[in-house]
């Protein structure tokens, strides 16, 4: 091809184009969460807590037969019905199979992990070795695109079976607070714009469709002299959008 200035603009022009679509592309489409196996766990139960098959965790993870053990990190499938646009969708499909004390919940406390990275199975694992009986803390947890997709809401096992939290110190906070988790440091970065948005989108489908009533909101440096949840975090417009 004759070169010319035409031409020469033209490819310019297009690579300016291509620049922003890849920038625009979510990195976080491609990650998959990471799952550490615990005591007593199957892949059976994996896969029902999980809502996915047992022949799709073995397909991920070319395993070729139903034995797993203990710390073994496996990669799960992305939930039945989750959507990267509507990000509680499959919370939706997972909450019908839970009988919600609507009367039980009366403030959301919004924590981060104060860690780069994580899920809600990784910190379940850290949380049962410093004494937790019920292992994780808090009972949904926002991935920031490491071990789950950016914004990811993943739904911990103290929602699906409506147990106190563990994620304050104080006693009445835990046994009526729903604790949500986003993973990352907001001390030394902001939280992603797919994280702000699924926290919007969770607390507005617990108080709407799930709660079915306006609950008070918390930042927990609210309740406990502390950082949580980073002073990078937007808790002043939190509180003027759900304070009650």
């Amino acid at each position: 091809m004759e070169f010319s200035r035409r031409n020469f603009a033209k490819k310019i022009f297009l690579s300016s184009l291509a620049v922003p679509f890849l920038t625009l592309t979510p990195q976080s489409l491609s990650a998959s969460v990471t799952y550490v196996v615990k005591s007593g766990d199957t892949l059976s139960r994996i896969a029902q807590r999980n809502g996915t098959t047992i022949s799709k965790i073995k397909r991920l993870n070319q395993l070729k037969s139903d034995l797993i053990k203990v710390g073994q990190k496996i990669q799960l499938p992305d939930p039945e019905y989750y959507s990267y646009r509507n990000p509680t969708r499959h919370l939706v499909y997972q909450n019908k199979k839970i009988k919600v004390d609507r009367k039980k919940w009366k403030i959301i406390v919004v924590h981060h992990s104060a860690t780069n990275r994580g899920n809600a199975s990784m910190f379940d694992v850290s949380h049962r070795k410093r004494g937790m009986q019920n292992g994780l803390a808090y009972h949904f947890v926002i991935g920031n695109g490491t071990d789950t997709k950016d914004g990811q809401i993943e739904m911990g096992s103290r929602w699906k079976e409506q147990l106190h939290g563990g994620h304050v110190k104080n006693n009445y906070i835990n046994e009526v607070g729903i604790g949500i988790c986003l993973v990352g440091n907001f001390e030394k970065t902001k939280p992603t714009a797919r994280q702000l948005k699924s926290l919007t989108a969770l607390i507005d489908w617990l108080q709407g469709s799930v709660l079915k009533k306006r609950v008070k909101f918390a930042g927990h440096k609210d309740i406990e002299k502390n950082l949580c949840p980073g002073k990078n975090f937007p808790l002043k417009s939190y509180h003027k959008k759900y304070s009650i």
